[in-house]
């Protein structure tokens, strides 16, 4: 496989960035590298996805290793795991997330690249929805058990393991519901009026605020700990959140959703304890100084990037 020729960057040199996996937050991820001043070498399918100044190789890496530069023309300091798979099966999900991500390290050992700092995008999926997940209205937090309910789920656990074997010194982002920016199924939803379970506890956070939290994590002078939640401040009755929408777009509530409620307040009766679900907490990502820009659905739907 042909080594790409990444072109050389101006200014201080702070350290190379191999970006494995580039899709839509992968590709957000890069970008505010980039704009630090640091050259990132992205690994997607189709590398003329990868949007410049990124520097796109093409592989599959459910089938392929990469053979990446050596640290001579690109020291690749740092780390970054934002894989997609699809379909949504423990077969995909294996392929990728775990297959997938273990050749992408191969191929760092075998170009003799030692990444100081390393961040593995995953899902708040492994928690699940088991007893002990959140009960009698706990928030969800790094200190609670991952209680993997499905396949995929299962595969995501079996990554966050293998890098962390692989990656000791790397840190875990769990991210729950990505929203922003071409994510409009919530809003077709509300618009058709038919939404699910409006008493179900949800957990979202807007894609500039992931993108943000892991460039946070890989870049700040203190090493991280080696797991975070990643989600807004605020999770949210789903029948709560399509109220709010409903209000904003101007169309009527989704049956079995009143009317939308103050920010800050709940609907009389629904305690968490009462929700179905579970509920997430970002204190300890909160605490190493990053702050969201959208700190609930509120401000990120009204934003209009998803309208």
């Amino acid at each position: 496989m042909e080594q790409p020729q990444p072109p050389a960057t101006p200014g201080q040199h702070r350290g190379d960035v191999l970006l494995v996996g580039c899709g839509d937050l992968g590709a957000d991820v890069g970008l505010r590298l980039a704009r630090q001043g640091r050259r990132v070498l992205a690994l997607r399918r189709r590398a003329e996805l990868v949007p410049a100044p990124l520097v796109g190789l093409g592989v599959d890496l459910t089938r392929e290793t990469p053979t990446l530069p050596s640290p001579d023309s690109m020291d690749l300091r740092l780390l970054v795991v934002a894989l997609t798979a699809r379909p949504r099966t423990e077969e995909a999900y294996r392929a990728t997330y775990v297959d997938g991500m273990a050749r992408a390290l191969d191929a760092l050992d075998a170009a003799g690249q030692r990444p100081e700092r390393a961040v593995l995008v995953s899902s708040t999926g492994v928690y699940g929805d088991a007893p002990g997940a959140g009960a009698a209205g706990e928030l969800v937090d790094e200190d609670v058990p991952a209680r993997p309910a499905d396949g995929p789920a299962r595969m995501l656990l079996a990554a966050e393991e293998l890098f962390a074997a692989r990656v000791p010194d790397g840190t875990v982002l769990r991210l729950s519901g990505l929203y922003g920016r071409g994510s409009a199924r919530l809003l077709e939803q509300v618009r058709s009026g038919s939404v699910g379970d409006p008493d179900r506890w949800t957990n979202r956070i807007h894609r500039e605020d992931a993108a943000a939290a892991v460039v946070h994590l890989l870049t700040r002078a203190q090493q991280p700990d080696p797991l975070y939640v990643g989600t807004d401040d605020e999770p949210a009755l789903l029948g709560d959140v399509a109220a709010y929408l409903a209000s904003l777009l101007g169309v009527p509530a989704p049956a079995g959703v009143t009317t939308a409620v103050a920010p800050g307040t709940r609907r009389p009766g629904r305690q968490p304890s009462r929700g179905r679900g579970k509920r997430l907490s970002n204190a300890r990502l909160r605490a190493t100084g990053w702050e969201p820009a959208y700190p609930t659905y509120r401000e990120g739907y009204a934003a209009g990037s998803d309208q």
